[in-house]
């Protein structure tokens, strides 16, 4: 019958099985992590999103009546002339 310490592993072989060990014991750890996290996200909270553009709102408050056409017509060649927004 053969033993583990019958053979002659290297160093390298010690290091190799160490490592491979840490790396599946890593990978354990982060599939039972995520699986988790997916399992507990609240179904009614939407994910985060860049949202709306500023066309699309300005859109929805003249279809809410909140604005006027001519402060719409106003608004959207003011957003439309002033060019993609940056942020600093």
């Amino acid at each position: 019958m053969m033993f583990w310490h019958d053979h002659d592993v290297s160093g390298w072989g010690w290091l190799s099985m160490s490592a491979g060990m840490i790396l599946f014991w890593a990978l354990i750890i982060t599939a039972v992590l995520l699986f988790f996290r997916t399992r507990n996200r609240d179904p009614e909270q939407p994910h985060i999103s860049a949202g709306p553009s500023p066309e699309q709102l300005l859109a929805e408050r003249f279809a809410r009546g909140d604005i006027d056409e001519d402060e719409y017509q106003r608004r959207l060649a003011a957003l439309r002339s002033s060019g993609p927004l940056t942020k600093h």
